[in-house]
């Protein structure tokens, strides 16, 4: 593990490689699982304040979903997630071409709204649990993402350099910056 801040994170994000294959996999991290995706509690405003600019970007079934269901549910105390289209799919999914799309994002992409969508979306492979003192920051191994494993070997992309983007939204660049730090490091010592 690799002590950044009050954040605690898996050596394995500097050691397994990834880069999204959705031709491979057709996005199925948007319609696997148990429950929708998971929230964090300064994002439910946010679905809120944007949810009509981003209606006119979903599937009739998710906008009635939502309708039905909310814009979030509390899956466990204290941890929200997006609802679901029938216990499948997230209800901010649309399919395009066979693929699964976040809606929010297709919304952003075109300008209607700022957000991009929820963190733990953009972070995926990555998943954060909270503790009493910390962050735990780890790589979330599913078999769907073995496209995404294959193709990260073959360009050799480690999981944080595929997540930039994504990283420095949720922790900051100087996170980062200290996450890169380590895995300089750690090849160094390696070689």
């Amino acid at each position: 593990m690799i002590a950044i801040g009050n954040t605690l994170v898996s050596e394995e994000l500097l050691e397994k490689k990834f880069v999204c294959d959705l031709g491979a996999c057709k996005g199925a991290c948007c319609v696997k699982g148990d429950f929708g995706a998971p929230l964090e509690k300064e994002e439910l405003p946010m679905l809120d304040k944007i949810y009509d600019k981003v209606k006119p970007f979903l599937s009739e079934k998710g906008i009635k979903a939502i309708e039905r269901q909310g814009k979030y549910l509390e899956h466990e105390k204290g941890e929200w997630v997006t609802p679901m289209i029938e216990g499948k799919e997230c209800a901010y999914v649309v399919f395009e071409k066979g693929i699964a799309r976040c809606g929010i994002e297709i919304a952003h992409n075109a300008g209607a709204v700022d957000f991009r969508k929820p963190v733990s979306c953009h972070l995926y492979p990555v998943r954060i649990s909270e503790h009493k003192d910390y962050l735990a920051v780890n790589y979330d191994k599913w078999s769907i993402c073995k496209p995404a494993c294959k193709l990260g070997d073959e360009l050799k992309v480690p999981v944080y350099r595929f997540l930039e983007t994504p990283l420095v939204r949720r922790f900051g660049q100087e996170w980062f910056d200290h996450l890169s730090a380590a895995a300089e490091m750690r090849d160094k010592k390696s070689r």
